[in-house]
């Protein structure tokens, strides 16, 4: 009888266990540096740290799985993975299909062309072919100011693909977010002719309020759990480990 109670104890505790080190799958886009990016095969970059770093917090583990740019929401709502941590913004045309975290960073957007072209705003480049990732908040930008002031908008599966082809000269520029763009394509060689434009573009319209991480609707059991591991790692120091190994800034922001 004692052998049979410290049995069902002992299954118990493994199942408890067994429940709090559940994979949570994340589901990420590897071109976006330095946020995230491959190195040596592996992802790498500012959202992994923070995704392994909530996941410690609420005792599960990180199961990376990799998804393209306009087909992650389309993933998370057909249960290919639990979350969506990649820099994704929280913009109201989002939070109409699927659910948010509180930010866990905000950094603004910025116009970059060669540094001999005037800017002056969105008229000053009229007739320039400007890439921007398909899906992103920097399209929507491009889309909605750029493209009626006469500026060509060309959309991209990937941002590392933008930078290939301004290198082989078929685009004049970009939209991005001013750290990956800086850290992906400024301060590389390739990207020694070319510089920030403009004003920091922080339009809530169209860039939102920060990036969250993704969440279906109903999630909200897993939601407060992300939050309050978001705060938890703020407060503890993890959250400017973790930036200071990429940034010289926080990049929390406004």
């Amino acid at each position: 009888m004692k052998k049979l109670l410290l049995a069902v104890v002992l299954a118990a505790v493994g199942v408890t266990a067994f429940a709090q080190g559940k994979d949570l799958r994340v589901a990420i886009d590897p071109t976006y540096e330095p946020f995230t990016f491959k190195k040596d095969g592996q992802p790498v970059g500012f959202d992994v740290d923070i995704a392994k770093a909530l996941c410690e917090q609420i005792k599960r583990k990180c199961v990376f799985v990799e998804q393209g740019w306009d087909s992650m929401i389309p993933g998370l709502m057909a249960r290919k993975y639990d979350v969506i941590i990649s820099s994704m913004s929280v913009t109201e045309d989002r939070l109409k299909q699927i659910d948010f975290t509180d930010k866990y960073y905000n950094t603004p957007s910025r116009v970059v062309t060669k540094k001999d072209v005037k800017y002056t705003g969105p008229a000053s480049i009229k007739g320039k072919k400007i890439g921007v990732l398909k899906s992103s908040t920097q399209e929507k930008y491009a889309l909605g100011e750029l493209k009626p002031a006469g500026v060509e908008v060309v959309s991209y599966e990937a941002q590392d693909q933008v930078y290939l082809d301004i290198n082989a000269g078929r685009l004049d520029g970009t939209v991005a977010d001013f750290v990956e763009v800086t850290g992906g394509f400024l301060s590389k060689p390739e990207g020694k002719d070319y510089e920030l434009k403009g004003d920091e573009l922080y339009i809530p319209k169209y860039f939102g309020i920060g990036a969250g991480i993704g969440l279906r609707k109903g999630q909200d059991k897993l939601k407060g759990e992300l939050n309050a591991a978001i705060k938890a790692i703020r407060a503890n120091g993890e959250y400017k480990k973790v930036n200071d190994k990429y940034f010289k800034f926080d990049v929390y922001g406004k």
